[in-house]
């Protein structure tokens, strides 16, 4: 669990991971501003019931960084 301070693209190749999970977001909110929480839960094949595995927090300034990553391999919505 942690907030995310900078993002920047890694250039070492990189594989699909095997494990399909499910995610949840929220919006935290505190005295310095909002938060976008990002939770991954267990994959289908654990054997508890499902709990979240890792969370991630980005702020104002790191949405912005992911907003033009996800634009870069995806596209801007704004584009045909």
């Amino acid at each position: 669990m942690a907030r995310i301070r900078s993002i920047k693209q890694n250039q070492v190749a990189q594989t699909v991971h095997p494990t399909d999970v499910d995610a949840t977001w929220a919006i935290v909110s505190t005295p310095s501003g909002q938060f976008l929480q990002l939770s991954t839960y267990g994959s289908d094949t654990r054997s508890s019931e499902p709990k979240v595995s890792q969370t991630v927090q980005i702020d104002r300034q790191v949405a912005g960084e992911l907003r033009r990553a996800l634009d870069a391999v995806f596209g801007s919505p704004d584009q045909p």
